[in-house]
C-alpha cells in the first residue's frame, strides 16, 4: 500500500494536468515585469502630459453638427459658431458639407491654413479618414468629425479655460492586485455592438470577443472592441460600483495588449477616464451593459475635481 501510495504521489501533478486539460479553470495572476510599476507610473504621467498639450481634449472649446445649412465660424456676434475675443478673426469663414465632405471657404482676407499650406478654399478629410485635415487660424486650429454619418466641426483653442485651470489628475495608488490575468473567448463572429455616446445617439462598435477573468472569487467577463480581431489589442468601456462615487460616472476605458496563446493581462491601474469626463464637448462612448461590473474596481483613474457631470 505505501509503494502505490508513493507512485499515486509522483504522478499527482501529471494526473491533475490530465483532469484540468480540458477545462479552463480558474485564471491565475500573472507574472509581474521586474519594472512593472516604473511603467505604470510613466504611464500615468504620460496620460496627463497629453491631457495638458496645447491640442489636448482639454483644448476644446467648440463642437458644431451639421444640419441642412452652413456653419460660419468667428469671433464675431453674427456667426453660428462663436469663438472667444482674440483667439480668431471676426469671421473666420464657412464650412458646408457638400456630397458628405465638409468644403471650408476663408471670408476674405483671413489668412489659414492647412498642413502648413496656405488655404482659400479646401476641402476637409474627416476624421473618418486616415488623417483628418486641420485648418489653423489666429489660435484655434478647427477639423471635422464624422459620427456614423453625422458631421460636426470641432475647435480648439489651447487658452481653453479647462486647460487653464486643470491642476492634475487624481489616481488610485498603484497595487499590483489590479493587474489581473485574463482569458480571451473570441465570438463565432465579430459582432457589431450598440453602444450608447455622450452625443445622446448610439454608436457601434466591431467586438470580435470577451475577455474572461476572475476577481475576489468571481467569474467575470468584459465585451472587448477592435477591428483587427485584436491583433493591435483591445479597447475596453466599463463601468463598475467605484462609477459615480470616487471614479468618473459614465465608466472609464482600458487598453488591453493583444493576446497570447489565448491569454492576456487586464491591468486596471491603468484604467482612465474617457473625453467627455473633462468636457461636455466629446463623443465618447459609454460602457455597453455587459460590461457594467458588479464589483468596485479600486484601481486607475479616480473622478476629476471639475469633472463634467455624464
Amino acid at each position: 500500500m505505501s509503494r502505490l501510495r508513493d507512485v499515486l504521489w509522483r504522478r499527482a501533478p501529471l494526473l491533475l494536468q490530465a483532469l484540468m486539460a480540458g477545462c479552463p479553470g480558474p485564471t491565475v495572476a500573472p507574472e509581474v515585469p521586474a519594472d512593472w510599476r516604473r511603467q505604470v507610473e510613466q504611464w500615468r504621467l504620460e496620460r496627463e502630459r497629453s491631457l495638458r498639450a496645447e491640442d489636448g481634449w482639454l483644448t476644446l472649446v467648440a463642437l458644431a453638427w451639421f444640419g441642412d445649412d452652413p456653419l460660419t465660424v468667428g469671433t464675431g456676434d453674427d456667426v453660428d459658431v462663436r469663438l472667444a475675443a482674440g483667439s480668431a478673426p471676426v469671421r473666420v469663414g464657412t464650412f458646408r458639407v457638400v456630397d458628405h465632405r465638409v468644403l471650408f471657404e476663408a471670408a476674405p482676407g483671413v489668412q489659414a491654413t492647412v498642413d502648413g499650406r496656405s488655404v482659400e478654399q479646401v476641402v476637409l478629410h474627416t476624421d473618418a479618414d486616415e488623417q483628418p485635415d486641420v485648418v489653423r487660424v489666429g489660435r484655434v486650429s478647427i477639423f471635422a468629425i464624422d459620427r456614423d454619418g453625422r458631421l460636426a466641426l470641432r475647435i480648439k483653442d489651447p487658452e481653453a479655460p479647462a486647460r487653464r485651470r486643470f491642476h492634475g489628475l487624481d489616481w488610485y495608488p498603484v497595487d499590483v492586485r489590479w493587474r489581473v490575468a485574463a482569458r480571451y473567448e473570441p465570438f463565432d463572429e465579430p459582432r457589431e455592438v450598440t453602444i450608447p455616446t455622450a452625443t445622446g445617439y448610439d454608436s457601434r462598435m466591431v467586438a470580435p470577443g470577451r475577455l474572461v477573468f476572475e476577481l475576489g472569487g468571481r467569474s467575470l467577463s468584459l465585451v472587448a472592441f477592435s477591428e483587427h480581431a485584436g491583433e493591435d489589442g483591445f479597447f475596453v468601456v466599463f463601468r463598475d460600483r467605484t462609477s459615480g462615487e470616487t471614479t468618473y460616472g459614465a465608466g472609464r476605458y482600458l487598453q488591453v495588449d493583444p493576446p497570447r496563446d489565448g491569454a492576456t493581462v487586464l491591468d486596471f491601474n491603468r484604467a482612465y477616464n474617457p473625453p467627455c469626463a473633462f468636457t461636455s464637448l466629446a463623443t465618447c462612448p459609454y460602457p455597453p451593459p455587459e460590461n457594467h461590473l458588479p464589483v468596485a474596481i479600486e484601481a486607475g483613474e479616480k473622478a476629476w475635481r471639475g469633472a463634467h457631470a455624464p
